[in-house]
């Protein structure tokens, strides 16, 4: 039996604006409800605010206005996706959350370039799958301070 870890991926989707997105599942802790966040002034517009996840306090990123598609009204149906990327955790608030699912590693295709440059691209490719096309998403990019690492 051969062994297949390294030729899939494992991913979650989720849904924004009537559009679905994904991440690698490898950098989510946890997916909670929505709760309040606490607004932080000087913060950038995608950032809806803070809150405090047993004792640490992390940035809410609304991810619809982060992608550009408009600000979202929270409600109780919203879920709060908790990810991690090296030292910095953050929430992506989200529509709702799809499914997780396991994909071929050669299945996702490069995302077409439309013009932003290398550092302002959020997807990376897209997966066709069962008559959809699912964006995946770069969680470092998403973040307030943008890629650390990459900069250097």
């Amino acid at each position: 039996m051969t062994d297949t870890t390294q030729d899939a991926v494992e991913l979650i989707s989720f849904e924004i604006g009537g559009q679905e997105f994904c991440i690698d599942i490898s950098v989510v802790r946890e997916i909670r409800g929505w709760s309040v966040a606490t607004p932080m002034p000087q913060s950038p517009e995608f950032v809806h605010g803070i809150i405090n996840l047993r004792g640490s306090i992390m940035p809410v990123i609304d991810l619809r206005a982060r992608l550009g598609l408009g600000a979202t009204e929270p409600s109780s149906r919203h879920v709060i996706v908790v990810v991690q990327d090296a030292d910095r955790c953050a929430g992506l608030l989200v529509d709702g959350v799809q499914e997780t699912f396991t994909v071929e590693a050669t299945l996702p295709q490069a995302a077409p370039e439309l013009g932003a440059t290398v550092d302002e691209r959020f997807v990376d490719a897209i997966i066709p799958m069962d008559g959809r096309m699912i964006s995946r998403l770069i969680v470092s990019r998403l973040m307030p301070d943008g890629p650390r690492a990459e900069a250097a």
